[in-house]
């Protein structure tokens, strides 16, 4: 049978959607092909060449807290959450590379003087700005002058700005340098109020992580052992920048009365407190200070002095990638920072089987002759920690020596993944020990009465369900608090073990100085808990020594990106460094609240990623201070 021929109105519309969808095909392949163009042309072009005149200076102007690691944070999702407004909310700039541009601006003749700008830094610990202080002054020492100028110094911007051979200031500026603190946030009542019942099991007197689960406020243990070390951090804060400005320790406010005092002398006047007390040695307008500038590098055609950014220079001096030599011997570097959870995670927590691969790696390839693990952690999973530590084992009796390099902190945890290693290196200022172990536990068997739910079945032993979750809904019975409480002191015992095997200690030497106490890394050398004090360069050439090195590279091993997130680097990194990828505004948040919320969310985040598979941590919350 013939096939029936469509009608004249059928075959009109199908015509122009023929045409249509042609049409559309066509625009849709010519923009595609333009856009591969556009990013082709970013990507492999030699791009915006960075300008440095004869006389400049570098303008150290760091915007983000400063780490030894960068998180992982999806390359896509960034750049489009910045073509859409969004800012990062907490930009890391990663120590080694501040260092490194700092060092070689010392040997750059057109680099004539450094100016920074430090209103941008964020987050920094003592001992990641001491090495940025050291690089400051190298470069000092090499004949150049430093200037710190702005309109406000928090205490880490202070702290760096102390290196400067001026520090000049707003005439509406301030400086405060308010020590330092430790405060958590608890929610002992709020649980209460939504009956959520917590179960605690823990071993130490001084272990006090799960205290904001379970109480509503600090614990007099706890402020015992937190003052301590805090009060240690804050002397050798002050003697740092006393003697660097040249004044007594007395010259320090520590009490509103004495604050009062002098800024009444100073009629009000902060900035003029600040220069009375020798905090700066000026008082500059802007325009003044860019004046001063131009005296000691020259004029740029902007009318100002002639400078170029910490990111342009970066890029200059900066390889892209990381390159390997495959003729020298390494001294590897492998990086843990963040939470110890199990199992793999990206950059920025540390995964016990994801580091514990990055060691591998070090372990089969034949030119590590020598590892540093730098440690930036307080610590997480215990199981997680036991497979690092395993791994760190491994290394040795493969015949490479491995330093532990411990950062801003190396506790619980942190100093679990330490103690394997042929020696443990800290700065002074580094926070550590809090050996201890706890388990914590949330029920929701009286929020499930209130709503009128319920759970309920058989099993063929007490223990069915128990995998299922059954106890968050039911409770925990005693039988089962007993056993927690059980293997919490059996972790606690391995623990203790594990340090004592290592440190050449006995159980009851290392149990004296645990307890879950925290200490600094000069008080933890007296107690034989570190071996050496000095800075994670000091860690990689005595790694190198103990390895019969004299000429080596240091190579940091550390988590590739995928082949599509690399793409998505390099196709769209480009495009952004060129202006093509566009920018709709920024929105503004209250300062106060936005803190307030990343408080709770971090701490809820933070107990989200306790994912030991016997439920058993060993973990230091008092470790973050403020």
């Amino acid at each position: 049978m013939a096939e029936k021929k469509k009608g004249l109105i059928r075959r009109f519309f199908g015509a122009i959607w023929a045409v249509y969808k042609g049409f559309r095909s066509t625009v849709l392949n010519i923009i595609f092909i333009l856009f591969v163009i556009l990013i082709g042309s970013a990507i492999f072009s030699g791009g915006d060449k960075v300008e440095v005149a004869k006389t400049s200076a570098l303008y150290l102007n760091l915007r983000g807290d400063l780490v030894e690691e960068k998180r992982f944070v999806d390359p896509f999702a960034a750049i489009m959450n910045e073509s859409l407004g969004g800012q990062e909310e907490t930009p890391e700039v990663l120590v080694r590379d501040v260092v490194a541009v700092i060092n070689h601006a010392a040997k750059d003749n057109r680099i004539q003087a450094m100016v920074m700008d430090l209103s941008g830094l964020g987050g920094a610990s003592l001992d990641k700005m001491l090495a940025v202080g050291k690089a400051i002054e190298n470069f000092k020492e090499s004949g150049k002058k430093v200037f710190a100028y702005g309109a406000f110094f928090a205490q880490n911007q202070y702290f760096l700005a102390s290196y400067a051979d001026q520090i000049s200031l707003e005439p509406m500026g301030a400086v405060i340098l308010e020590g330092y603190g430790s405060y958590p946030m608890f929610y002992k009542s709020a649980l209460e109020k939504l009956k959520v019942n917590t179960h605690v099991f823990r071993v130490g007197t001084y272990k006090s992580a799960v205290e904001p689960f379970t109480r509503d406020d600090m614990s007099p243990e706890a402020k015992e052992a937190n003052i301590a070390w805090l009060n240690e951090l804050w002397l050798q804060y002050k003697e740092q920048v006393a003697g660097r400005r040249g004044f007594a320790l007395d010259n320090f406010d520590e009490t509103f009365a004495s604050l009062y005092a002098k800024v009444a002398a100073a009629e009000g006047d902060l900035s003029k407190y600040a220069l009375d007390n020798k905090l700066v040695d000026s008082i500059q307008t802007r325009e003044e200070f860019r004046r001063s500038l131009i005296a000691v590098v020259g004029k740029n055609d902007k009318n100002t002095y002639n400078h170029v950014t910490f990111g342009d220079y970066s890029k200059l001096v900066l390889p892209a990638k990381q390159f390997d030599n495959p003729m020298t011997e390494k001294v590897a570097v492998v990086v843990a920072r963040g939470m110890i959870i199990d199992g793999t995670a990206k950059a920025g927590t540390i995964g016990g089987d994801s580091t514990a691969a990055l060691l591998r790696r070090a372990r089969h390839d034949d030119k590590v002759k020598a590892v540093v693990l730098r440690i930036d952690s307080g610590g997480g999973s215990a199981f997680a920690s036991e497979v690092i530590g395993q791994e760190i084992t491994l290394l040795r009796e493969a015949g490479k020596p491995v330093i532990a390099s411990m950062g801003a902190v190396a506790a619980s945890g942190g100093y679990w993944i330490a103690a394997p290693a042929n020696e443990i290196w800290a700065a002074p200022t580094t926070i550590t020990g809090s050996i201890g172990i706890f388990g914590l536990m949330h029920t929701l068997e009286d929020a499930m009465k209130t709503l009128g739910l319920n759970v309920d079945g058989v099993g063929t032993t007490e223990l069915a369900g128990v995998s299922a979750g059954l106890p968050l809904f039911k409770g925990l019975t005693d039988p089962m608090k007993d056993l927690m409480q059980l293997m919490i002191e059996r972790g606690y015992t391995e623990f203790l073990t594990m340090v004592g095997k290592n440190r050449n200690m006995s159980i009851e030497a290392v149990d004296k100085v645990a307890q879950g106490r925290v200490w600094t890394g000069r008080m933890a050398q007296e107690f034989g808990l570190v071996d050496k004090l000095g800075t994670f360069d000091d860690a990689v050439a005595r790694a190198a020594e103990m390895a019969g090195l004299s000429q080596y590279d240091v190579k940091v091993i550390q988590q590739e990106l995928s082949p599509t997130e690399q793409l998505f680097v390099d196709m769209f990194g480009a495009a952004q460094a060129k202006g093509w990828v566009p920018s709709f505004g920024q929105s503004m948040q209250n300062r106060a609240l936005r803190q307030l919320s990343q408080q709770v969310q971090q701490d809820f985040v933070l107990m989200n990623q306790f994912n030991d598979p016997n439920g058993i941590y060993s973990y230091c919350l008092s470790c973050q201070i403020h």
